[in-house]
């Protein structure tokens, strides 16, 4: 087994880390490695690593492993992580902001995940929701799935689950701001 110097990692690494912690309002500092997160996340059980030991990897100054894991990208930031911590670290926040970052420096563990994201945020940002129709067939064109689940279109349309022209939001600006806002600080 390689080793590795933790001191060299947490100089070269210290101030993006510092800057994550900002971004995202968690002092990693907090979290004493419980282990409530991990034990409570849904998802685990799909994760590279767990939500704990990416908290442990930002810790020790190992960003480009954490930016690496695929866990950034199965977290489905359902808050259990940050509602069971004793210490009130919001970790789902952190993951959310640790994802961000290895997307702007093209670190991408889970292109579909990814995919889906941009179509999901694309379709709020126009319509104020996410209409199902549009959704799936932006996703299936962008990850090559064309025929994905097209077995399940006519029963969508015959029942009235599913519109081919999708509904606005009536305060469109308002969304506008919301996202505004929260693209504020990713810069």
């Amino acid at each position: 087994m390689e080793g590795m110097d933790l001191s060299i990692a947490a100089k070269r690494n210290h101030e993006e880390i510092k800057e994550l912690q900002k971004k995202s309002g968690v002092n990693i500092t907090d979290c004493y490695q419980c282990g409530k997160c991990s034990a409570g996340c849904p998802v685990a059980f799909a994760m590279d690593k767990t939500p704990r030991q990416i908290i442990r990897l930002l810790q020790l100054g190992m960003l480009e492993e954490a930016l690496k894991s695929r866990t950034i990208w199965l977290c489905a930031t359902c808050q259990t992580c940050s509602t069971r911590c004793p210490r009130d670290v919001d970790l789902a926040t952190l993951m959310e902001t640790t994802r961000q970052l290895a997307k702007k420096k093209g670190i991408i563990a889970e292109r579909n995940i990814d995919v889906f994201n941009d179509i999901f945020l694309f379709n709020l940002k126009m319509f104020g929701k996410s209409p199902e129709v549009l959704l799936s067939a932006l996703y299936n064109l962008r990850s090559g799935k064309l025929f994905q689940d097209v077995d399940s279109v006519p029963h969508l349309f015959l029942s009235g689950k599913a519109h081919v022209i999708p509904g606005r939001i009536k305060n469109r600006k308002a969304m506008r701001r919301i996202f505004e806002k929260c693209l504020e600080g990713r810069e």
